[in-house]
């Protein structure tokens, strides 16, 4: 069982992460039923969305997102991604969200019985182990049924409950898509729910 009732509840998502999840599973996510699916859960107090953006860029998928994100239920947090050239010439993007995320779950280490990360970072083991020690609960909900797994090992152990989005995501699928690992392919289908326009998911 990973919720009790009654629980005051936090929902802490890595955008970037969820979507690549979401894109290794082969489902797209619908925001407005995977809200819907953690207030059936418990009592939600907060659901923190987090993103980075490039500054250079005009017009990026994102921003629509974001936007009916914070008109919708979500708490949208967003930074500045760094763009840079490796050592071998190849551009890369910097947009580590993991110091807003930690931050904002400590912030709240008094006023949550549960809280839910929706990420596989490693580096937030720490503040895992911490809000364990303040007596909250702590669930992590990612997929290991991806190739590659999308959670570290450590963030795994640390957490009381481990939820694998590959067995709760018919509760938030907007539409199903080729899927990319053999072990999903077997998994129900469900009629697609409905969803605002235009808002599917990151990048999309």
């Amino acid at each position: 069982m990973y919720f009790f009732q009654n629980e005051k509840i936090g929902v802490f998502i890595d955008g970037q992460h969820l979507y690549n999840v979401s894109r290794g599973l082969g489902f797209d996510v619908d925001y407005r039923d995977l809200l819907k699916f953690f207030r059936e859960q418990g009592r939600l107090v907060h659901a923190y969305y987090y993103a980075a953006l490039l500054e250079n860029e005009e017009y990026t998928p994102l921003r629509p997102l974001m936007d009916w994100l914070d008109y919708n239920g979500y708490l949208v947090v967003s930074k500045s991604a760094r763009e840079y050239t490796d050592a071998n010439g190849n551009r890369r993007v910097q947009s580590n969200m993991d110091v807003d995320i930690a931050t904002d779950m400590l912030e709240q280490a008094n006023h949550l019985d549960h809280f839910v990360l929706v990420s596989g970072s490693g580096n937030l083991r720490r503040p895992i182990e911490a809000l364990r020690a303040k007596g909250a609960r702590t669930s992590v909900m990612t997929s290991v049924k991806t190739a590659p797994p999308m959670c570290s090992d450590d963030l795994r152990r640390a957490c009381d409950e481990f939820i694998e989005i590959n067995e709760v995501m018919e509760h938030f699928t907007r539409r199903r898509t080729e899927p990319r690992t053999d072990d999903v392919r077997t998994i129900r289908r469900r009629p697609a729910p409905a969803v605002a326009p235009g808002i599917v998911g990151v990048g999309d």
